[in-house]
């Protein structure tokens, strides 16, 4: 019940969040790589921007990862403080409290019944331990890390394949488009949309735009 309230879940990493590392990777590595000069790349110009793509994912992952782990240290923390004020306050208190933590959603569909039911609930538990990071939030750290840094091999192979750095490069972004669109089909599949299809060319313009920003913005 204490893992439930400090919002342990089963599953190390859902779907979005999964797919959001993919995206993000996958942007840092064809910005990186779209910086290429097509027109004077030799094998040495191809090889520093495989390797500064790399090196680029190898970093930001390093960051996601840490920055997955102070998240959700911090929401735990923040979760328990909140049941503990729950726990001290009145009855009237409380179902304030609770009422501002849901989701609108909840909240229009629940009243003073529910909210009273919740608040018996957490009194009736024991006493909540302190947040502390467990194995599995390493584990999907790791996987940030890796989600992060394993978008970049799509992005370059084509590189290390085709000797063309012209059909290298257009390659490389159907890659890039083709891998936008499952991210997004994937997401439209996972909130439940009844198209999919529609997601995920959403999701291709959407990243499609965000290079061009990132390209243009000198990212």
């Amino acid at each position: 019940m204490h893992e439930d309230l400090l919002g342990d879940d089963r599953r190390v990493l859902d779907p979005i969040n999964r797919v959001s590392e993919i995206v993000f990777g996958l942007i840092m590595a064809v910005t990186i790589v779209g910086s290429l000069s097509i027109a004077t790349a030799g094998q040495k110009e191809i090889r520093t921007v495989m390797m500064a793509a790399l090196g680029c994912n190898l970093a930001w992952g390093l960051v996601d990862a840490v920055m997955y782990l102070v998240r959700t240290l911090t929401e735990r923390t923040r979760i328990r403080a909140l049941a503990s004020r729950i726990i001290d306050a009145d009855a009237e208190t409380a179902h304030r409290l609770i009422q501002a933590a849901l989701p609108a959603p909840l909240v229009a569909i629940a009243g003073p019944a529910e909210f009273e039911g919740m608040r018996r609930r957490l009194r009736g538990l024991p006493a909540l331990p302190f947040p502390a990071l467990a194995r599995r939030d390493f584990v999907a750290a790791l996987g940030v890390f890796l989600l992060v840094v394993a978008a970049t091999f799509p992005v370059v192979v084509p590189f290390i394949m085709v000797d063309d750095a012209a059909l290298a490069m257009n390659l490389s972004r159907v890659i890039t488009l083709a891998m936008l669109f499952g991210a997004g089909f994937a997401l439209g599949r996972y909130a439940g949309h009844a198209h999919p299809v529609r997601t995920g060319m959403l999701m291709l313009l959407l990243g499609a735009a965000l290079i061009v920003a990132v390209i243009a913005l000198g990212g």
